[in-house]
C-alpha cells in the first residue's frame, strides 16, 4: 500500500513542460506550497529519489533535483544513509511587541514619512501615462525593430564566458578594457575622434553621463547657457545642481553663438549646453561656421562646452556633421554620446568623452552610482562593434526609418501644407511641425486623446511666438502613423472651428 505521504504527494503535484519554468522548479514549489499549508509537517519523511522519480513517472536525475533545490533553500533536510526530512525554517527577525511603538494599531504601511527631508520641486516627473492606442512620443527608436532572438544567442554565449566571472571580481579599471578599446575604435572611425579608452567613461545613459558632469562642473548660481527651447531633461538636471539657466537665441541656423559673444564677457559663463546635430526640439544643425566660433568663444571666455550627441545613429541623407569635439585642440569640450540606440534600452549604454583629468573625477562619482555596471551588456556591446553587426543593424534600420519619415511627410504634406510648416529632417526621428493657426495645443491634445490619440505634454511647444508639436514618428509603422495623422486633422479642425 502506498503511504499517507505518497498519495498526498500524487494528488498535490501537477507539472507541464514549460519553456519558461523547469520542471523541477516546477516540483519543488508545489512541495514547498505543501509545507506551508501543514500538508507534510516538519520532520515527515519524503520518499528516496527512486521511489519518488517512479511516483511521479520522472527521471531520477530530476527527483535528485528537487530534492537538492528544496535543500538549497532550507525547506528539507537530507541525511546521508537515512533520508530526506522536512524542515520549516526558522524565522530570521524577531517580531517586534513593544506596544509603545503603536504597531497593535497599524493596518497599512505609512504613507507620510514621520521625518523632514528636502524634496525637489526640479525632479518632478513629468511622464504622463495613457490607455490611448496610439501615443506619440519626442523621437525614440521603435523597440519591435530589436533582433531579440539574436540577441538571446548572443546574451546566452557571454553569459557562459569562463572569463566573466574573474572580471567581476576585478577592480573596475581592468574589467572594461576591451569593451573600452573597442568603443574608442569605432568612436574614432565614426565621430572622427583620436581617443584613447582614459579619455571615455560608460554609463547607463546619456541622463547619467550629464547628471555627472554636472555635478564637477556646476557650482550653485553658475550660469549655465542652453538654447531658447531646449532638452526638458537636461533643464532639470542643471536645476537640481542649483545652475542659473539662461536661453540663447535659436534660428534656423543653431544657437545663435554671436548672442553669447555680444552679452557675455570672460568668466561670467560656466558652460553652454548644445546639441552636436539636431537642436532638441526644433531639429535645426548648428552650422560649421557657428560651431568653430563657438569653440573660440570657449577658450576666450574661459567656458566649457557640453555636447549631446543623442541621436548621432539616425542620420538618413548626407554625411553627418562630426561633432564640435572631434576639432577640440583646447580640451574645452565634454562629449556625451549613447551607442546602441536601434536595440533594446537595456542594451543601450551612455558615455563621456573629455580630457583624461575630467574622465578621472568622472569615475569617482560612477563608482558610487553604478560601480560594476553591467559586464554582460558591454562584452556583447564589443564583440558586437568588433564583428560590425552594429554598423550592420544600424544601417538596416535607418532604411526603415526612412521610409517612415517620407511617409509621415507625404501624409502632412496631404492634411496640413495650408496650416501648418516643417522642414524634412536630414536626420533624427522627429519632426518639428510648426502651426500656423494660434490654437490651444492643450485642447488639441485633449481632443486628440478624445479619438484614442495620446500627445504627451512634453512634445507641445506653445508661447507668444511658438504653436509646435515635436512629432515623433520613429516607434510608428506606415498605418500607424496614417491613423495618426487623420485623427490630428480631426482634432485640429475641431479646436480651431
Amino acid at each position: 500500500m502506498s503511504s499517507p505521504v505518497d498519495n498526498i504527494l500524487q494528488s498535490l503535484i501537477h507539472f507541464k513542460k514549460s519553456p519558461s519554468t523547469s520542471i523541477y522548479i516546477q516540483i519543488a514549489q508545489q512541495i514547498i506550497n505543501a509545507i506551508q499549508r501543514g500538508y507534510l509537517p516538519e520532520g515527515t519523511a519524503l520518499p528516496g529519489t527512486r521511489k519518488f522519480s517512479a511516483l511521479l513517472s520522472i527521471n531520477r536525475n530530476t527527483a535528485v533535483a528537487v530534492y537538492d533545490e528544496l535543500a538549497s533553500q532550507g525547506w528539507v533536510d537530507i541525511v546521508a544513509n537515512k533520508g530526506t526530512f522536512v524542515l520549516m525554517p526558522e524565522k530570521k527577525t524577531a517580531a517586534i511587541k513593544a506596544s509603545a511603538q503603536g504597531l497593535e494599531k497599524l493596518k497599512a504601511y505609512p504613507t507620510i514619512a514621520g521625518f523632514s527631508f528636502q524634496s525637489s520641486f526640479n525632479l518632478a516627473s513629468t511622464q504622463e501615462f495613457s490607455v490611448s492606442k496610439f501615443v506619440v512620443n519626442d523621437g525614440q527608436p521603435d523597440l519591435r525593430l530589436h533582433p531579440t532572438h539574436q540577441f538571446s544567442k548572443w546574451y546566452s554565449a557571454s553569459m557562459k564566458r569562463a572569463s566573466l566571472i574573474s572580471k567581476w571580481n576585478q577592480p573596475q579599471q581592468h574589467s572594461y578594457t576591451t569593451f573600452s578599446k573597442q568603443l574608442c575604435n569605432y568612436l574614432n572611425a565614426t565621430r572622427g575622434f583620436h581617443i584613447k579608452p582614459n579619455n571615455i567613461v560608460s554609463t547607463r545613459s546619456t541622463e547619467m553621463s550629464l547628471y555627472i558632469v554636472s555635478q564637477l562642473l556646476i557650482k550653485e548660481k553658475d550660469v549655465v547657457l542652453v538654447g531658447s527651447l531646449s532638452h526638458y531633461k537636461s533643464n532639470m538636471i542643471f536645476q537640481q545642481v542649483g545652475a542659473n539657466i539662461i536661453t540663447i537665441p535659436v534660428d534656423a541656423h543653431g544657437i545663435d553663438v554671436n548672442f553669447i559673444e555680444k552679452n557675455f564677457t570672460k568668466d561670467s559663463i560656466r558652460c553652454v549646453y548644445v546639441c552636436a546635430h539636431r537642436q532638441y526640439p526644433t531639429t535645426v544643425t548648428l552650422t560649421a561656421e557657428r560651431r568653430l566660433k563657438l569653440l573660440r568663444l570657449a577658450k576666450a571666455y574661459n567656458f566649457a562646452i557640453i555636447e549631446d550627441d543623442f541621436d548621432y545613429d539616425f542620420q538618413f541623407d548626407g554625411s553627418a556633421m562630426v561633432p564640435v569635439a572631434s576639432a577640440d585642440g583646447q580640451g574645452v569640450v565634454i562629449y556625451l554620446g549613447r551607442l546602441g540606440q536601434s536595440f533594446f534600452p537595456s542594451f543601450q549604454i551612455g558615455f563621456v568623452v573629455a580630457p583624461e583629468n575630467i574622465i578621472n573625477e568622472a569615475k569617482n562619482y560612477l563608482q558610487i552610482l553604478d560601480r560594476q555596471g553591467d559586464l554582460i551588456q558591454k562584452q556583447i556591446l564589443a564583440e558586437l562593434i568588433e564583428e560590425g553587426e552594429i554598423q550592420r543593424l544600424i544601417k538596416k534600420n535607418i532604411t526603415i526609418y526612412k521610409q517612415r519619415r517620407d511617409y509621415l511627410c507625404a501624409c502632412l504634406d496631404s492634411y496640413f501644407s495650408d496650416d501648418a510648416s516643417w522642414q524634412v529632417p536630414t536626420g533624427g526621428l522627429a519632426v518639428w511641425l510648426n502651426f500656423k493657426s494660434r490654437v490651444s495645443l492643450v485642447k488639441l491634445a485633449e481632443k486628440a486623446k478624445s479619438h484614442d490619440l495620446f500627445l504627451p505634454k512634453t512634445i507641445l511647444y506653445q508661447n507668444k511666438d511658438i504653436c509646435a508639436i515635436r512629432l515623433g514618428f520613429g516607434h510608428l509603422n506606415e498605418a500607424e502613423i496614417g491613423s495618426i495623422i487623420k485623427i490630428l486633422r480631426i482634432a485640429f479642425d475641431a479646436v480651431k472651428a
